[in-house]
């Protein structure tokens, strides 16, 4: 092929230049860590994400500028402070999407306690933007899917009881908007789909504000308070052991 020829075929393609330069804002360490973070759906100030990151302020400044620029964050100033979040639900599916494919060969043995314990309450159970992961995100799903509330034969669908369910337990659902009811997101520890989607975020928020979770330390891992223990226990059967 002619240099023409590959010059006329690089044009014709008018998506593979915006599709680069994405892969280039994600390609770098630090931005990847900020991407990571902010998964727990929280805002976080550039401070925050600079010593969770490891870098210096301006360094981390001028990372957050590129993310901002490519319409991956969101910010807003409040007073001094800067805070950036992820910019929507497509760009937390987006990351979480590629940490599930990252995740097995980024595998290693912790290096110290604290990360470990770390690592296994990020396991147990944790946010992944709007919705609940780790195998907290999976108990949920598979209860869901035992009891006839949520059918994944041909992907993710809530069935009439679920809908109903939903109403009875008095979790509201957005059936419209633009954003699927329910859809499946690939688990990156635990290698299978949870519940993400509308239905998933409204379950999360309502896990949070009915005392059922409650977040442990500054990143994303959640723990089941004792009153979620009952209540996922009555309402959908889920033992206690595979809550803990």
């Amino acid at each position: 092929m002619s240099t023409g020829e590959r010059a006329r075929t690089r044009r014709a393609d008018p998506v593979a230049s915006p599709l680069a330069a994405l892969a280039g804002l994600i390609a770098d360490e630090t931005r990847a860590a900020c991407l990571l973070a902010l998964l727990d759906g929280r805002a976080w100030t550039a401070g925050e994400l600079a010593r969770h990151a490891g870098v210096a302020a301006s360094t981390l400044s001028e990372h957050l500028g590129k993310l901002v620029a490519g319409g991956l964050l969101t910010e807003e100033r409040q007073g001094r402070h800067r805070y950036v979040r992820l910019a929507g639900a497509r760009v937390a599916q987006l990351v979480e999407d590629l940490a599930a494919q990252a995740a097995p060969r980024a595998a290693h043995r912790p290096r110290t306690l604290r990360e470990s314990s770390a690592g296994s309450a990020m396991a147990r159970g944790r946010t992944c933007y709007d919705h609940l992961a780790g195998r907290l995100g999976i108990a949920l799903t598979d209860a869901l899917t035992a009891r006839g509330l949520l059918c994944q034969d041909l992907g993710f669908a809530l069935t009439d009881a679920g809908l109903t369910w939903f109403d009875t337990v008095g979790i509201g659902l957005d059936r419209t908007g633009r954003r699927p009811l329910v859809r499946a997101c690939l688990d990156w520890t635990e290698r299978r789909p949870h519940l993400a989607g509308a239905a998933g975020a409204a379950l999360c928020r309502h896990a949070f504000d009915a005392g059922w979770c409650v977040r442990i330390g500054s990143e994303r891992a959640v723990g089941v308070t004792p009153a979620g223990e009952r209540a996922l226990s009555d309402l959908l059967g889920i033992e206690t052991a595979a809550l803990r």
